[in-house]
């Protein structure tokens, strides 16, 4: 027996049980997996030193296109793990790309056993030898790689992402509360060429007028009361790295001026000094308001925005591509049954149903914390759709809202009631800082 786990991606079912039988006696562990859109998931949540990927999954297709698709994407997540492509076309051209694009071998079906096996024990000891001899994993990869899905409109911006995530471009993400912004905002930092700084996050909505320009551009000792020694703000913190800015939408018009003056010049200010300091920074921003719409109604710049918006991406939400909800309540599973130890969990097939015909007003958020806490409440193995407490809260009726702000006033009850009155866990429903609820609790006076 050899120490390894192995993880074998293919379309056809006897294929995975043909490797998987020879393999199971040879190796520690074998996952199988007959289809890609799982190697992130199962990547993110259990170790793996090689895997066996084949080369097509489309019916009628043997470009290979696909296997090269994923082998880019392993790379990315885990630059070192070991991949063997697996294809039935005896192309030489092909296998040679695949070696040019990182694979670490190639085998052709139908396949000899022992020559398998002679190269899988060959990519795992130089695998083993490369560790050794490199930095640690987590130097290498501090963030982990985002769950994407495996729904046609989030393949299509995957494909986007791997496009810009190389380049430096302005990249403004739209979307719902709970959508995963901030994750995908990570995504892209981690297949920048910037990922080997860490990414400086900035929630616009919880930073005050009279501490932002503190906040993002630093301050001097003595520039103001408390400042008892000089700090660097924000951009300068970014330097090098990729600046982060959430919830830019909420901005004053004069902060906006501010932050465009910085973007423009590439330089910042120091509160209490006149030194200009040169930045270099990769900016990304996030906002789930109208940018467009407050354009047209004078509530944001429209030098600012065409400033952020080098390049748009829109995630749908969860409602919109109802075939990712069993792939990302399997990976919450996955994750919340480890946090607690609550190994043998699995979700019925009603409860999977249920957590499909849900609308998810939370999103992928709503989501996860709904998973989390039927992990901690679960009585049994299996947990049932009893046992899932999606509950709709108290609905915003427009028709009935006297104004904005009594439909705010009505948003913020219904986070509450559906977060048992945990108000960390409304504030991070309604994509708000805690703080910035309890203004809005005293303001409307609940």
């Amino acid at each position: 027996m050899h120490a390894g786990t192995i993880l074998i991606v293919d379309d056809n079912k006897s294929v995975l049980t043909s490797l998987e039988l020879l393999l199971e006696d040879e190796f520690d562990q074998v996952e199988t997996a007959s289809n890609p859109n799982r190697i992130l998931s199962i990547l993110n949540t259990e170790p793996v030193d090689l895997v066996i990927l084949d080369m097509n999954f489309s019916a009628g297709v043997n470009t290979g296109n696909e296997g090269l698709f994923w082998l880019r994407r392993i790379q990315e997540i885990t630059p070192d793990l070991p991949v063997i492509m697996l294809t039935a076309y005896g192309d030489v051209e092909l296998a040679v790309k695949a070696l040019k694009s990182g694979a670490v071998d190639f085998v052709l079906k139908p396949w000899d056993n022992e020559i398998l096996l002679e190269k899988i024990k060959a990519a795992l000891q130089t695998s083993a030898v490369k560790d050794k001899q490199s930095i640690p994993h987590n130097t290498r990869n501090p963030e982990p790689a985002m769950i994407i899905g495996h729904s046609p409109v989030m393949m299509k911006l995957i494909r986007v992402v791997t496009k810009v995530a190389k380049t430096d471009a302005n990249i403004l993400i739209t979307g719902e509360n709970g959508t995963g912004k901030e994750m995908l905002a990570r995504e892209i930092h981690r297949l920048s060429l910037r990922s080997r700084r860490k990414m400086v996050h900035v929630d616009m909505g919880a930073v005050s007028e009279s501490l932002f320009e503190s906040e993002l551009f630093g301050h001097e000792k003595g520039a103001f009361t408390d400042a008892h020694e000089s700090r660097p703000g924000k951009f300068e913190a970014a330097e090098g790295s990729t600046l982060f800015l959430d919830e830019i939408g909420n901005l004053s018009l004069g902060l906006q001026a501010k932050l465009l003056s910085a973007l423009q010049n590439r330089e910042v200010t120091r509160l209490g000094s006149n030194k200009k300091i040169p930045v270099d920074i990769r900016l990304i921003a996030a906002t789930n308001r109208n940018l467009p719409e407050m354009v047209a109604q004078s509530l944001f710049r429209e030098d600012l925005f065409y400033r952020i918006n080098t390049i748009q991406i829109e995630i749908p939400p969860l409602r919109n591509r109802r075939e990712d909800i069993p792939l990302f309540a399997d990976y919450f599973l996955k994750k919340y049954t480890a946090l607690y130890k609550r190994t043998g969990l699995a979700l019925h097939p009603q409860a999977i149903s249920k957590l499909e015909t849900y609308d998810w007003p939370g999103n992928i958020r709503e989501l996860q914390h709904t998973i989390e806490k039927a992990v901690i409440l679960a009585e049994k193995n299996v947990i049932r759709a009893s046992e899932l407490f999606i509950r709709p809260g108290k609905a915003v009726s427009f028709s009935e809202a006297q104004n904005l702000g009594e439909v705010e006033r009505q948003a913020i009850e219904a986070a509450i009631t559906q977060n048992d009155g945990n108000l960390t866990a409304a504030a991070e429903q309604l994509g708000i800082s805690r703080q910035t609820l309890y203004n809005k609790l005293k303001r409307f006076t609940l």
